[in-house]
């Protein structure tokens, strides 16, 4: 038997219905359930062959949990190694050298010194930062949001220096991007499942939460193929099998904006019916073909491009 689980903290709409459809298609070796863990001991196999991870990036004992699992042959969905490794700095970086358009972004020391740290821990880091340089390069208005870390919190809109500089003294010991604003026709939230299902959503990021994918944009079918291009080069690049992209649309030109969910929101009531069918759908089938391929007790984890290409000129020397 090969069991698929589904590692989750307070959601239920997605994990309950994900189980439910895996269950339901009767694939003969294949089941699904909420994962079950009462003890974690090192290199000791878990039961399950295949486990989608929805919680691990708020509780670091279920992290420790899946490198383990992993180690000892689980497809974990996603790598938590390489989602450990990653941030939306990077990611903003790499965007850079595999042409996809991204707005002007630098990422900024925090504003208060970590703990167990003085100033003598920053004996390389200039005082003050070339602040004219950094404000000319990304301009005003600009976002100011934490380098790490999911959703809208501690966010901000900044409209000017002084504006920068009293918002950034509310940030404490958070490392933040100060980013490029980029003014917006169209927007939208696109799924990538298994680094080749696409599901392109209007999204409206204005209206309040529960109206975000209530939007009237209608991309043409070249727009569409383009958005689509642009997101599955950006996850085959960064190795993730479940993740969502945000496209701003500005003068036809889609830039990539977030592009590191890797435990998107796939709740009912937010992201709607047919978005809900479409994920809950996609994710239960490709749960079952990374079961079917399952070899027990190898590597049977997902890494992108980036990591592959230089494991590859390693192995040369």
């Amino acid at each position: 038997m090969k069991k698929i689980g589904i590692l989750h903290g307070k959601e239920r709409s997605f994990p309950d219905a994900f189980v439910e459809r895996v269950n339901s298609k009767k694939i003969p070796g294949i089941m699904a359930e909420p994962v079950k863990i009462d003890k974690v001991m090192q290199g000791v196999a878990t039961e399950y062959a295949v486990i989608i991870d929805r919680i691990s990036q708020d509780v670091p004992f279920y992290r420790a949990y899946l490198k383990n699992a992993a180690l000892c042959g689980t497809a974990v969905i996603n790598n938590p190694f390489w989602w450990s490794a990653d941030e939306k700095f990077f990611n903003n970086c790499l965007a850079t050298k595999i042409e996809v358009p991204v707005p002007k972004t630098v990422i900024l020391p925090s504003r208060d010194l970590p703990d167990d740290t003085s100033a003598d821990s920053f004996a390389n880091l200039s005082y003050p930062l070339d602040w004219e340089t950094i404000f000319n390069y990304v301009g005003f208005p600009a976002y100011m949001k934490p380098f790490a870390g999911g959703g809208w919190k501690n966010v901000y809109r900044l409209t000017d220096k002084e504006d920068f500089f009293n918002k950034h003294a509310e940030t404490n010991q958070l490392v933040m991007l100060l980013q490029e604003e980029i003014i917006f026709d169209e927007y939208y939230r696109c799924y990538c499942i298994g680094g080749k299902h696409v599901r392109i959503m209007p999204y409206e990021p204005r209206n309040p939460h529960h109206l975000r994918y209530v939007a009237s944009f209608s991309p043409s079918a070249e727009r569409l193929k383009q958005m689509e291009d642009i997101v599955l080069r950006i996850n085959h690049y960064l190795g993730y099998d479940f993740n969502t992209v945000e496209l701003a649309l500005r003068d036809g030109v889609p830039y990539a904006i977030d592009f590191c969910n890797p435990a998107p929101d796939a709740e009912k009531t937010s992201v709607g019916e047919e978005n809900f069918a479409w994920v809950v759908e996609t994710a239960a089938n490709y749960a079952i073909e990374k079961a079917l391929s399952h070899v027990d007790g190898a590597d049977n984890l997902t890494w992108g491009e980036y990591i592959k290409r230089g494991s590859a000129k390693i192995a040369l020397y």
